[in-house]
C-alpha cells in the first residue's frame, strides 16, 4: 500500500517546499516509522497554495498516484461545519464527491497553532529575548484565530536573536523539534490526523 499526503504550504519555490516537507516529515516521524516497518510507501507533497493542494489531491485520486491520497490544509478560520469536508465545501467551494472523509484533514486554524503548542521548544529555539507570555494560553488552540496566532508568535519572537518568526526560515526546524503529543493534546484535528493515518497503516 502507498499513501501520499498533499499539504498546503511551502510557498512557490522548490527550496522552500523542500524545507517544509522535511519539517513536516519529521513532525510525522512516528507515523512514518509505522509505515516503514510495515513496508508501506510514504510520500509527502508540499503544494504551495491551498487551491493547488486541493487540485493535486483530487488529481492524485483519479490518476492513481497513490493507493490512498490525503489532503492536509489550514481551516483558515473557525470551523463553519461539523466536518472538514463540509467546512471546506462551504468556505472554499471544494467538491469532494466520492471522497472518503478519512482522507480530508485540517490544520485548524493554521499550522502555526501546532508550533505554539510547545512553548518549551520555542523558548529553546529562540533563546534570549523570547517572550513566552505572549503565546496563547487557551488549552484548545483551535479556538484561537489564525490572525491571533500569527500576532502572538510575532510578539513572542520580535526581540530574539533569530528575529521574528518566519514561516520559511523557521518552520522547518521548529516542526522537527516540537512534541507531537503536546500538539495533539491542544489541537483536536492534529490528533484526528495521527489517529487516522495510524489506522490506515493497520
Amino acid at each position: 500500500m502507498s499513501i501520499a499526503i498533499y499539504l498546503e504550504g511551502g510557498g512557490e519555490g522548490k527550496n522552500s517546499k523542500a524545507m517544509l516537507r522535511l519539517g513536516m516529515d519529521a513532525f510525522l516521524r512516528d507515523i512514518k516509522e509505522v509505515f516503514r516497518q510495515k513496508q508501506l510507501r510514504w510520500k509527502l507533497v508540499c503544494c504551495g497554495g491551498r487551491d493547488k493542494a486541493y487540485r493535486r489531491f483530487m488529481n492524485a485520486r483519479t490518476e492513481g498516484e497513490a493507493e490512498i491520497a490525503v489532503l492536509l490544509v489550514d481551516s483558515e478560520e473557525s470551523l463553519s461545519a461539523s466536518t472538514p469536508r463540509d467546512h471546506l465545501r462551504e468556505r472554499d467551494g471544494w467538491d469532494f464527491e466520492g471522497v472518503d472523509d478519512d482522507t480530508i484533514h485540517l490544520m485548524a486554524q493554521t499550522m502555526e497553532a501546532w508550533i505554539v503548542a510547545d512553548p518549551e521548544v520555542l523558548n529553546s529555539y529562540y533563546g534570549h529575548g523570547f517572550q513566552a507570555s505572549s503565546l496563547p494560553r487557551r488549552e484548545n488552540l483551535e479556538e484561537v484565530s489564525k490572525q491571533d496566532v500569527a500576532s502572538a508568535l510575532d510578539r513572542a519572537t520580535q526581540n530574539t536573536q533569530k528575529g521574528r518568526y518566519h514561516k520559511i526560515r523557521h518552520a522547518q526546524q521548529l516542526l522537527e523539534q516540537i512534541d507531537s503529543a503536546k500538539v495533539r493534546q491542544r489541537c483536536a484535528h492534529c490528533k484526528r490526523l495521527f489517529d487516522t493515518l495510524l489506522g490506515l497503516a493497520g
